[in-house]
C-alpha cells in the first residue's frame, strides 16, 4: 500500500516537472522555433482551432518562422491570431506564406523573462509539494486505520520527502539552464 503510494507521487511529481519544462520552453530566447507558437489558437469556421492543425510552422532561419497555411483562406486569420497574441511578434504575408520575424530581445525584456520563468518554477515547485502533502496525507490516514506503524509511516514520510527534494532539484536545474539561454547574446 505505502508503495503505491509512494509510486503514485513520483508519477504526479514527474508530471509536474513536466509541465513546468513545457511551459518555459514556450518562453522564446531570440531564437527561432516553432513551438513558440504552439499556444496560438485561430478562430477557423466559428471556433478556436490550434495554429498547428491549420497551418505547418517551419524556421527558415535564426530569428524568421515561415508558416505555410493549408487552408490559403484563413491566412488572414492566422495572421490576426498572431499579431493579438501576448508574444509581441508582427507576422507578414508572402502569397502562400506567412513569415514571423523574432525581433531581438533587449536586456530590459530579457530580465522581465527571467523574471516570468522563475514565476513559473515557484509554480511547479508549489504543485510538488502539493503531491508531497497529499502522499503524507493518505499515508497519515493509513496510520488512522491503524493499518501501518507509526515507524512505516515515518520511514514513508522520509522516503516522499527524498523524492520531493529530486524533482525541486530537477525543476530548479530546468530553472538554471534557462536562465543562462535568455541571457545569452
Amino acid at each position: 500500500m505505502i508503495n503505491e503510494i509512494k509510486k503514485d507521487a513520483e508519477i504526479r511529481m514527474e508530471k509536474c516537472v513536466e509541465s513546468f519544462k513545457t511551459h518555459i520552453s514556450k518562453i522564446r530566447t531570440g531564437r527561432a522555433s516553432p513551438g513558440i507558437l504552439d499556444g496560438i489558437m485561430v478562430e477557423y469556421y466559428g471556433s478556436a482551432t490550434p495554429l498547428r492543425q491549420l497551418a505547418q510552422v517551419t524556421v527558415e532561419d535564426s530569428r524568421t518562422l515561415a508558416i505555410s497555411v493549408f487552408d490559403r483562406s484563413i491566412s488572414a486569420a492566422v495572421e490576426k491570431a498572431i499579431m493579438t497574441s501576448d508574444l509581441g511578434l508582427n507576422p507578414s504575408s508572402a502569397g502562400a506564406t506567412i513569415r514571423v520575424p523574432l525581433p531581438a530581445l533587449t536586456e530590459e525584456r530579457r530580465k522581465d523573462l527571467i523574471k516570468v520563468v522563475r514565476g513559473e518554477a515557484e509554480q511547479g515547485r508549489v504543485s510538488v509539494r502539493n503531491v508531497r502533502r497529499d502522499a503524507n496525507d493518505k499515508t497519515k490516514a493509513l496510520l488512522k486505520d491503524k493499518e501501518i506503524s507509526e515507524d512505516e509511516d515515518r520511514r514513508s514520510q522520509d522516503d516522499i520527502q527524498k523524492l520531493t527534494d529530486i524533482f525541486i532539484k530537477k525543476i530548479d536545474v530546468a530553472l538554471s539552464e534557462k536562465e543562462a539561454e535568455l541571457m545569452e547574446f
